[in-house]
């Protein structure tokens, strides 16, 4: 009897030693790196920003995986070297199918309340669920999207780091890629120095120096970008981030085959409405417009000074739109031009935080 129980006792101690147990691990904490005359940046309680979730978000970015043919990732539509645009009047999926709206730039997201040119996602990471099942854009099942990544360990593991649990879902895959957008922040051009300087805010010796170099004719444009009675701009895109939070008709047409903000909100007054974008990196990021219809900013100033279309639904805030525009001379364009491109970041797009970490 004792010799049974003996050998009872071994087999259990042999038994529970070699029950698995359970692995945790607890994500460490990231804080995105905002401009000092930037606003905070709300983070979702549900998505907290951790070192783990930025790198697996920023590898899911620049997965190809993520597409039907394998030969899409979100960084096809959204390259650094084009200010994550594309360039293109509009892109084109795996299936050679072209959308209809102008890939909108990915920079400074963190602080967006709305996202697509109709406004249709109230978060990144709603935003974020819709490409890959799209047939005109990366056209592949959740499902399938899920079951690549489960075949590969490094990914598990990457998912199991990032969230502290086992598991992958698209709900996951979602919440990284935003803590990886959420990190693309642009907020270090000529403009921003010159934005703190007219605020009053303290500059770094380096900005000093940028201070000091600015020229007359880009002074001369961002007083004209903000005059009422000069380019009129300001009404729509201003502060640091260089945009208003609101829906715009901008007086592009007559009639529209695009409602816009109307397919949401199946209101009439929102047909031909779209999203006020940022000013930021126009350099890098046109074709500009909803539609991509103007291929240089040449095209987009004259658009706004002679070019205005009347229709019900225009922006009131738009001034003199009676007589088309603004109706700037040639030199005013110029001026105007000139303080444009003092937007443009290349200390962002340059960032080898952001680039594909599988080159």
């Amino acid at each position: 009897m004792m010799i049974r129980l003996f050998f009872i006792i071994i087999y259990l101690s042999a038994l529970f030693s070699c029950r698995k147990e359970k692995v945790s691990f607890t994500p460490t904490p990231f804080t995105v790196e905002i401009p000092s005359h930037f606003p905070e940046m709300p983070i979702p309680e549900d998505n907290p920003m951790t070192k783990e979730g930025v790198d697996l978000g920023r590898h899911l970015f620049y997965d190809t995986r993520l597409s039907g043919d394998r030969t899409m990732s979100c960084a096809s539509c959204h390259q650094i070297s084009k200010g994550f645009a594309d360039n293109l009047t509009v892109p084109a999926g795996v299936e050679g199918i072209s959308g209809t709206r102008n890939s909108m730039p990915l920079f400074n997201l963190g602080w967006d309340d709305f996202y697509t040119w109709d406004g249709r996602q109230a978060s990144l990471e709603e935003q974020i669920l819709e490409p890959v099942p799209n047939p005109i854009e990366m056209h592949l099942a959740w499902k399938d999207a899920v079951d690549r990544l489960q075949l590969d360990v490094t990914y598990r593991n990457k998912f199991f780091r990032a969230f502290g649990e086992e598991g992958i879902d698209s709900i996951k895959v979602s919440k990284a890629i935003a803590q990886f957008i959420r990190t693309i922040v642009s907020g270090t051009s000529t403009f921003d120095v010159m934005y703190k300087f007219e605020n009053g805010l303290s500059l770094s010796d380096n900005e000093n120096i940028i201070l000091e170099g600015i020229e007359a004719e880009t002074w001369a444009g961002y007083d004209l970008f903000k005059s009422l009675n000069g380019a009129d701009c300001f009404h729509c895109h201003n502060g640091p981030l260089m945009r208003v939070k609101k829906f715009s008709n901008n007086g592009l047409d007559i009639s529209f085959n695009d409602q816009g903000r109307a397919l949401v909100t199946q209101n009439d007054n929102d047909i031909g409405k779209f999203k006020v974008p940022s000013l930021r990196n126009l350099s890098a990021t046109g074709p500009y417009m909803h539609d991509g219809r103007f291929n240089s900013l040449e095209e987009v100033i004259e658009h706004y000074s002679t070019g205005i279309q009347q229709s019900e639904t225009l922006d009131p805030l738009i001034e003199f739109s009676s007589q088309g525009g603004v109706q700037l001379d040639e030199l005013e364009k110029e001026w105007l031009k000139t303080f444009l491109l003092s937007l443009n970041d290349t200390i962002y797009i340059n960032n080898p935080k952001f680039r594909d970490p599988f080159n």
